[in-house]
């Protein structure tokens, strides 16, 4: 399996170095460009290692969180944890944090949306900053 798969990198890396000494020049207008065969060839060649490389990975993932129940558990509360910043951050955000000036520009809804992100990155950033202060300080006084 191994070789194979060193096998198929190196195919693959050889294409991707063929298709660089392919792609339009530098001068070449950016229309014309995007329409190049190289160029869209290595889009595709892109976007399939990435959907191996994510398939792969969540695979795995799944496969050691599913063989140790101690790593389920704590997963399993550390994503109720975040759904549960999500929901308070939703409760929080108002919806019309905003001036009439860039309210003309969106509705309601997507105002809150925005305002909710950025009250899970506060409160996130909090939490981060108090694991790594909390912790430090108890051992500083604990000497």
């Amino acid at each position: 399996m191994q070789k194979i798969v060193k096998i198929a990198l190196i195919v693959i890396g050889l294409l991707g170095a063929v298709l660089w000494f392919m792609l339009p020049e530098r001068d070449m207008p950016a229309a014309e460009a995007a329409q190049s065969g190289a160029m869209n060839f290595m889009f595709i060649i892109t976007y399939f290692l990435l959907a191996v490389a994510v398939v792969v990975s969540l695979l795995f993932t799944l496969k050691n969180l599913f063989s140790n129940p101690q790593g389920l558990k704590k997963t399993l509360f550390v994503v109720g944890g975040f759904v549960l910043v999500v929901i308070i951050s939703y409760v929080l955000s108002s919806g019309t944090d905003v001036s009439d000036e860039f309210m003309a520009m969106s509705d309601e809804s997507t105002v809150k949306n925005i305002g909710m992100g950025l009250n899970v990155f506060f409160i996130l950033t909090i939490i981060a900053v108090a694991s790594l202060i909390i912790p430090a300080v108890k051992n500083m006084f604990s000497k």
